[in-house]
């Protein structure tokens, strides 16, 4: 585990590195680590922070749109940051953000969308309105950021609570893809099996 005192140093670290964007160590292909080490691009570990934040960018665009009920932009929101304290927790091995707290507040969340719902009967398919798209658009990516986090946890240990907090989030991510279309009045897109 590491210390607050190694965390204020980081932080006073990353304060300074970002007065200057580049700093062409990366000309190699390779990458710092929150703990001074140095991987290449395209390890697992770093495909797994991409991933992580391709789906918080996503997330992003989900909330730049204006139709959004307010309760989804709060939960959202907190996402973003718990999806940073996952990228931060992967950048130094053995260092631990997400917590047990986090998964059980998405799960809390999930119900209560769930709840309003009726059951689902048939498969749905992306669409029926651009907010209902584009957050199926950020499910498919926090499904794939959980394929890579998988990975990388056969390779080296993650904590348990990450493994469980990207997989809640998809499942939340889907169940507010359909409360987006039942909050704008737009039905949901059935899977129509060719016969």
């Amino acid at each position: 585990m590491i210390s607050s005192l190694h965390l204020f140093q980081s932080e006073q670290i990353m304060g300074h590195r970002l007065s200057k964007i580049y700093t062409k160590t990366g000309d190699d292909g390779s990458t710092g680590l929150g703990d001074g080490i140095r991987v290449t691009k395209n390890s697992a570990r770093i495909e797994t922070i991409g991933d992580i934040d391709e789906l918080n960018s996503q997330l992003g665009l989900l909330l730049t749109e204006s139709t959004l009920p307010d309760s989804m932009r709060i939960t959202l929101i907190r996402i973003q940051h718990e999806l940073f304290e996952l990228g931060g927790e992967l950048s130094i091995p053995n260092y631990v953000r997400i917590s047990d707290a986090m998964v059980a507040q998405l799960e809390q969340a999930l119900d209560a969308m769930n709840d309003a719902l009726l059951p689902l009967k048939e498969f749905i398919l992306p669409g029926g309105s651009r907010p209902t798209a584009l957050c199926h658009v950020a499910r498919a990516v926090c499904r794939r950021a959980e394929r890579r986090l998988v990975a990388l946890n056969q390779q080296e240990p993650i904590s348990p609570a990450a493994l469980k907090y990207l997989n809640r989030l998809s499942d939340l991510l889907f169940v507010m893809c359909r409360a987006i279309s039942k909050e704008l009045g737009v039905p949901d897109v059935l899977w129509q099996p060719r016969s």
